[in-house]
């Protein structure tokens, strides 16, 4: 019996990548631009999509080919801190109704800012549960997190 996903299984990654590409091109232009928060918003939850979908493979995986399971959970400990700091760019960034910066300690603090806003915050807390469950403070922190198994 085969441990691998059947070949007629529909992949939507590819799909995924092609319109994150289709966006960038069209919605990102030359020059200088000061990212909105709603963009912010969409690329956090397109993070924690993608960390969601390699902690389904790491889970599994890790199991059967473990050599192939730490390389997958190091790249799910990469998207984790790459959505934490878009999450803290988001906080960062000018306000949508009045385009005020926020101030330096409510940067800081993370403060909620209120509905729709806080979906964002949700969203990372809801990860930030499972982070937690399964990864160490050491791996989070660590400047190289891929064990290599030969």
């Amino acid at each position: 019996m085969s441990r691998t996903a059947s070949p007629t299984t529909q992949d939507f990654v590819p799909f995924a990548t092609a319109a994150l590409d289709f966006h960038r091109a069209l919605n990102i232009p030359a020059g200088p631009l000061v990212t909105t928060r709603a963009e912010l918003d969409a690329l956090h939850a397109h993070l924690i999509a993608l960390h969601g979908l390699l902690d389904a493979h790491t889970c599994r995986t890790g199991q059967l080919v473990p050599a192939e399971g730490d390389h997958l959970q190091a790249a799910r400990t990469r998207i984790w801190q790459a959505a934490n700091h878009v999450h803290a760019a988001y906080h960062a960034a000018p306000r949508q109704d009045s385009g005020e910066m926020p101030d330096r300690e409510a940067c800081q603090a993370q403060l909620p800012e209120g509905a729709p806003e806080l979906s964002i915050c949700q969203r990372h807390q809801r990860t930030a549960h499972l982070v937690r469950r399964r990864t160490t403070p050491a791996d989070l922190h660590t400047p190289f997190t891929g064990l290599v198994r030969r």
